[in-house]
């Protein structure tokens, strides 16, 4: 059983809680692996269509558990063994990045740190109203992890960047809807709902596969330095699935006006996902 964190089934839906409400959900190296295991399980369950994380009790993530103290960021200080250098919070992003199923962060309330870089690949991010943010690094006299100088900057451009980056400053869900970094902000009680509903949108009309390399091309193509590169890719993934039994399933239910069944699954081809 996870230490740090539950995983539970609603529908199509697994659910990722954080759950060390009593350390306002402190991110630790156990958390991280955990984390890492959830999406594992995800990614290997074909009844999953969307994955959801949210906070136990009043927080997301507080950011790292500062309970080491002084000493909390001083990796030279730990037991550690030779692949530990790595930043856990980067090791938590780039498995959400490679993840096969839509990642939606709900946040509960305050995402701080690591409580808000880890999720930066996460492909939605709804905020209930009371929620806040921060990038507080500096003002711990550390830098941004996570992988967030790669994510951030594409999720809310440069400026906006460098002003919570080099600030530090904690912000509200009205700044962070405003500035792209959420997608919507709703009252407390309809934040699971509204993430739900999202994943019944995908459960219900598309095609676990197509979902799947979609996302990996969308992701992948971020830092493409010419659009040949997304032309190359597109069109090897479009003569992929244009002879699968989905592609006909997907006209076909359209030309019939009916919902679709889409027979082809996630689990049974590994290694298409890859650009």
């Amino acid at each position: 059983m996870p230490e740090t964190i539950l995983y539970e089934r609603h529908g199509h839906a697994a659910v990722v809680t954080l759950n060390r409400p009593e350390r306002m959900n402190g991110f630790t190296r156990v958390m991280g692996a955990e984390l890492i295991e959830a999406m594992d399980e995800a990614d290997a369950d074909d009844g999953v269509r969307a994955v959801v994380f949210t906070g136990a009790g009043r927080a997301f993530c507080a950011g790292a558990d500062l309970g080491g103290g002084g000493k909390t960021f001083d990796y030279s200080a730990a037991d550690r063994g030779e692949d530990d250098h790595r930043d856990g919070g980067g090791k938590v992003s780039l498995r959400i990045f490679a993840s096969k199923k839509p990642t939606i962060a709900a946040f509960n309330g305050p995402a701080v740190g690591v409580g808000i870089t880890m999720t930066l690949p996460m492909d939605f991010r709804i905020a209930a109203s009371g929620a806040k943010f921060g990038f507080v690094f500096a003002r711990r006299g550390i830098v941004p992890e996570a992988a967030s100088s790669w994510f951030l900057p594409k999720a809310v451009g440069m400026p906006t960047a460098l002003d919570w980056v080099l600030t530090g400053r904690v912000f509200g869900a009205e700044e962070a809807l405003e500035k792209g970094l959420v997608s919507k902000v709703v009252e407390a009680q309809e934040l699971m709902p509204t993430a739900l509903a999202i994943v019944g949108e995908i459960a219900e009309n598309t095609a676990p596969v197509s979902v799947a390399m979609a996302r990996a091309m969308l992701w992948n193509m971020a830092g493409a330095s010419n659009p040949m590169e997304a032309h190359l890719l597109d069109s090897r993934a479009m003569w992929l699935r244009g002879s699968s039994a989905d592609a006909y399933e997907g006209v076909q239910s359209f030309l019939e006006k009916r919902s679709p069944d889409f027979p082809d699954r996630v689990g049974e081809m590994p290694g298409l996902f890859e650009p």
